[in-house]
């Protein structure tokens, strides 16, 4: 691959140029903020903060998502031959499949014990974050199917190119995995938990769809979360001081520490997001004896609350579900926000009033036989997704009156 001026490894066709940037700071922030999506007033493509400069600028800056984590920036930038900015991909150089949510681990043991190399391989997506999102980004006013299928090209190119083993786009868009099975990528499925705000004015409005025993049952768990004495309070905008971001790190270190023995995320890298989006961040803090003893990490966008970290630092019975799912579809109702989506897997979301929800991804496997064999996998493994939906719908809290 030759070489760019500013050391940034690029490919072309007589149409475009290909750019791989070392970080996303090969944007100034004006480019990334002319991308569909990445900033709150798109109207248009609708706004996910999970896919801001600021949140993935803050990311590299706080040494989170760099090379000596498993995480080099390799983002694409897709480019007319005068340098103009029409597309591009958060992408990273991965040594690892830590912190993806989309698990991969059989394929890189198989191919290795095959004799083939799996690391490094190429990662497109925001790190640590089990979010759908945009990834096949389009500057605002240029032709989207034209775009993304330059930069579907350019991501196997440059796959082949660096000569890794594989690209994997995941928690995509469907509309961006359709260009990607166009270009030879193999489609995966996997689910998750989202509620859906249908309108509602009020939490009772919400309850009011659910079974009778269900409603029951729910009110129940949230009276209990509350009986030691806590309070939760929400923290947004200028109430996300550095005070709260400590408290709320204790929580996530204590908590993170001893779910996968090494949380991601550093203490620098809330006080940067903090300061560049905190009107796009949710806490929601439970109080008791006048300190917070618990919290959650929410994101919000144009139309969705994007769920994201929790901690605590004492247990109390059903307090995980109050803060992380409840309290969710509490602001959710109030701000009118059509979704919440709560994080990666868990059925016992389900009974909380959150539907099983099918997540996308696309992968280029350059080993023909590695490929076939995933291919097969894929084929079988999104049988059993489609099925398992369809049994946890028939499942759900809901009154089967208001299904019809």
């Amino acid at each position: 691959m030759d070489q760019g001026d500013d050391g940034d490894d690029q490919t072309a066709n007589a149409d475009y140029l290909i750019r791989v940037a070392a970080g996303i700071g090969a944007f100034t922030p004006d480019e990334w903020n002319s991308l569909g999506g990445t900033t709150r007033g798109d109207t248009e493509n609708g706004y996910n903060p999970l896919v801001s400069y600021a949140f993935l600028s803050a990311l590299e800056e706080s040494g989170c998502a760099v090379r000596r984590t498993g995480w080099q920036g390799h983002h694409l930038r897709l480019e007319t031959a005068q340098g103009k900015l029409l597309g591009a991909v958060p992408c990273y150089l991965k040594s690892h499949s830590q912190g993806e949510y989309v698990f991969d681990h059989g394929w890189s043991d198989a191919f290795e014990r095959a004799g083939g190399h799996y690391y490094p391989k190429l990662q497109c997506a925001v790190p640590f974050t089990p979010v759908t999102g945009p990834r096949l980004l389009v500057t605002k006013g240029e032709d989207i199917g034209t775009v993304k299928a330059g930069l579907a090209a350019g991501l196997k190119a440059v796959t082949q190119k660096l000569s890794v083993s594989s690209a994997h786009v995941t928690f995509a868009q469907e509309s961006d995995v359709e260009v990607l099975e166009a270009a030879g990528f193999l489609h995966r499925t996997d689910q998750q938990f989202h509620f859906f705000n249908e309108g509602f004015s009020t939490y009772d409005d919400f309850l009011a769809t659910l079974a009778s025993r269900k409603r029951k049952a729910m009110k129940k768990e949230r009276r209990e979360a509350l009986a030691n004495g806590i309070s939760i309070d929400w923290l947004t905008g200028k109430d996300l001081t550095e005070k709260a971001w400590d408290d709320f790190f204790a929580f996530y270190m204590d908590t993170g520490s001893r779910k996968w023995g090494r949380p991601y995320l550093s203490r620098q890298f809330f006080s940067l997001i903090g300061e560049r989006m905190a009107d796009d961040i949710l806490l929601v803090m439970a109080r008791r004896n006048g300190h917070y003893i618990a919290g959650a990490i929410n994101f919000i966008g144009s139309d969705a609350l994007y769920g994201r970290n929790w901690g605590c630092i004492e247990d109390h019975p059903f307090l995980h579900f109050e803060v992380c799912y409840h309290q969710a579809i509490d602001f959710a109702i109030e701000r009118k926000l059509k979704v919440v989506e709560a994080g990666a897997q868990g059925e016992h979301k389900l009974a909380r009033g959150y539907r099983p929800v099918t997540m996308h991804s696309a992968h280029y496997i350059a080993h023909p036989g590695l490929r076939n064999a995933v291919a097969d996998y894929l084929r079988r493994e999104r049988h059993e997704v489609e099925r398992m939906s369809e049994y946890l719908e028939e499942h759900t809290p809901f009154r089967k009156d208001l299904e019809e």
